[in-house]
């Protein structure tokens, strides 16, 4: 396979010599402003001993300008053969750039309709995590899961991988008959004999929503059109934490209008997965790490439901406008939270945001200070570079002011008629602002003033009119963080009532600690048996700033189960910036567990250990 994919993009660049190469634009090189892509059929084959999916797709195009060629993305792909309208045509791949791949062009004319495309993934599609069956949560049968934001949509088919381009599909996936194949389309609830599925998503959606996985899996529904999917050794723990999906589902469309997307389906994914959560229409993928027996992670449901609403409903138009997807879907999971748990619950998960926020700030000021506006210029650098805290606690930020600014009420309206008359559309921050201004803000001379709404999106760090957020239940943290400050002793601290964003709150404040202070704290809480990885992740990083060495067996064995980069990147950042010693401890970590990492997060921390 490695000797035949340079062969045949050797090819490409040969006969690319007689025409000039589609230029990047929008971290896409395909056409849709000349050609539309309405419709794909789906078609493919799961082999686990070769770690591809091998099959072809169709895709139903209009010709708008009259072209004679279509462009589309494709990385890290064998491309088999081309037809247009049922004639076979030659095609060019041009040479492949690490990060956005390969132009795709093919021949067309005024008048075709519909292109079909043989091909197969190779074992390198950055999209496609293969997992044995030691790297699952039952360790019984193989798995694989695809994750297709930002621009990795184009590693397992070729198409148009720009979040301004919407279509439906219908897709035929084919695997091993013991196995169940989902998809972000209506689901099946139970295997079948064949081993064969068919999907649909009759509804327009971008690339980077495309989703599939495979593995043994059951499923337990939880309301009229909400459900869980998971291994089977996992199922009553998952379904325990998350028995509140359909509340979640009522309150959010209480706020913001009805759910458009058929049902709301979670599926819980191996440790691997790179991120917590990703709004898969119709099927969310979300990481194990937020299982914690206490349903005290659970917004991250929220967060990847209100995604129904801000993302998959009105889109991005590019990732330069990520804030619009993220800062909006925070500030709609933090109503859902509200109306769900309670106005204290609420307050606890928008303060620890904003610490989550200032580190961001304080790191983005020194490295990159324009990252911290919330309109990037991301031009043809990776759009990752753009998943940070800014889109989404930023983002959340703004329209926290926004509604101070005109009210509750006047807010609510706005959103919910913002949500319908742009329902399976796209937008970008430009016309945000120009609808936002038109329907709301200039309305009242006041409100205009005192939005400082360009200050926001285009201004470096946090604007003028910022409110810190406050907690009640935090306030109270902050006496029993006085007495240990004064005292060193443990039993400061009244945890019988302590959720995970108590602990969480404790931990990135505390006074200046030594070993023995870390001891201490781990003799009374017992933090390195603590199976919250979001607790463990910031006991980590105290113990390495510490040098409590007690915790580094734990750690090591955490990096080694847990792939979720949010978790990775602080901890083995942490090790780095201990010196020479920290990061050859790192990198020695890091040899040993980056094979059970999905590329997402491979990329990132092989930019950071260099």
């Amino acid at each position: 396979m490695k000797k035949i994919i340079p062969f045949l993009l050797g090819i490409g660049i040969l006969s690319a010599c007689s025409k000039p190469s589609p230029v990047l634009k929008n971290h896409s090189y395909s056409n849709y402003e000349e050609v539309s892509l309405k419709h794909m059929d789906l078609h493919l084959k799961a082999d686990f001993e070769k770690k591809i999916l091998d099959g072809f797709v169709l895709l139903d195009i209009t010709n708008k300008s009259k072209t004679d060629v279509l462009v589309l993305d494709s990385r890290q792909l064998l491309i088999k053969e081309v037809s247009v309208d049922d004639k076979k045509v030659d095609f060019i791949l041009s040479k492949e750039h690490e990060v956005f791949g390969s132009s795709l062009q093919i021949p067309i004319e005024s008048e075709s309709k519909q292109v079909k495309i043989s091909y197969q993934t190779t074992p390198e599609s950055a999209a496609l995590q293969w997992l044995s069956k030691e790297q699952t949560n039952d360790k019984t049968d193989e798995f694989l899961f695809s994750q297709s934001q930002a621009v990795l949509a184009r590693t397992w088919i070729p198409l148009m991988d720009a979040p301004a381009v919407r279509f439906t599909y219908d897709a035929t996936i084919e695997v091993p008959n013991h196995l169940m194949a989902l998809m972000s389309a209506v689901n099946p609830q139970q295997k079948n004999e064949e081993g064969v599925y068919q999907f649909k998503q009759e509804k327009p959606i971008p690339s980077y929503l495309m989703a599939l996985a495979i593995g043994n899996l059951t499923f337990k529904s939880t309301g009229r059109n909400s459900g869980v999917y998971a291994e089977p050794g996992m199922m009553e723990s998952c379904f325990w934490e998350l028995k509140d999906m359909q509340q979640m589902i009522d309150e959010a469309e209480k706020l913001y209008g009805s759910y458009v997307w058929n049902r709301y389906d979670v599926l819980v994914l191996p440790p691997s997965f790179p991120f917590g959560g990703m709004e898969n229409p119709e099927l969310t993928f979300a990481t194990p790490t937020i299982i914690a027996g206490d349903r005290s992670l659970v917004s991250l449901i929220a967060h990847e439901l209100a995604h129904s609403w801000s993302g998959n409903l009105v889109t991005n138009r590019t990732w330069d406008d990520f804030w619009l997807n993220e800062g909006f879907t925070v500030y709609f999971e933090q109503r859902i939270m509200e109306a769900v748990y309670g106005k204290e619950y609420e307050e606890m998960l928008t303060v620890n945001g904003y610490g989550e926020l200032q580190l961001t700030l304080n790191e983005l000021s020194k490295t990159a200070p324009e990252d911290t506006k919330l309109k990037l210029t991301l031009n043809e650098r990776n759009p990752d570079d753009g998943l940070t805290d800014i889109a989404y606690e930023k983002g959340r930020f703004f329209l926290q002011t926004l509604e101070r600014t005109v009210g509750r009420e006047q807010w609510d309206i706005f959103l919910r008629r913002y949500f319908m008359e742009h329902a399976f559309k796209t937008m970008t921050t430009e016309e945000f602002i120009s609808y936002l201004n038109k329907e709301l803000i200039d309305n009242n001379p006041e409100w205009k003033q005192n939005a400082q709404v360009n200050e926001w999106i285009y201004g470096k760090g946090m604007p003028s009119n910022f409110i810190k957020p406050r907690s009640a239940a935090f306030d109270r943290l902050d006496g029993e963080l006085a007495a240990y400050k004064a005292s060193k002793d443990p039993e400061s601290f009244k945890t019988d009532d302590y959720s995970t964003h108590h602990w969480l709150y404790v931990l990135r404040h505390l006074p200046a600690l030594n070993t023995a202070d870390v001891k201490a704290l781990d003799a009374a809480f017992d933090f390195n048996q603590i199976k919250n990885s979001e607790i463990l992740c910031d006991w980590f990083q105290l113990s390495i700033a510490y040098d409590y060495t007690k915790s580094y067996g734990p750690m090591r064995s955490f990096l080694n189960r847990v792939g979720r980069r949010k978790f990775l990147t602080p901890i083995y950042r942490s090790m780095k910036n201990k010196g020479p010693e920290g990061l050859e401890m790192a990198r020695n970590i890091y040899t040993e567990a980056k094979k059970g990492y999905h590329t997402v997060a491979i990329e990132t921390l092989d930019e950071l250990l260099k």
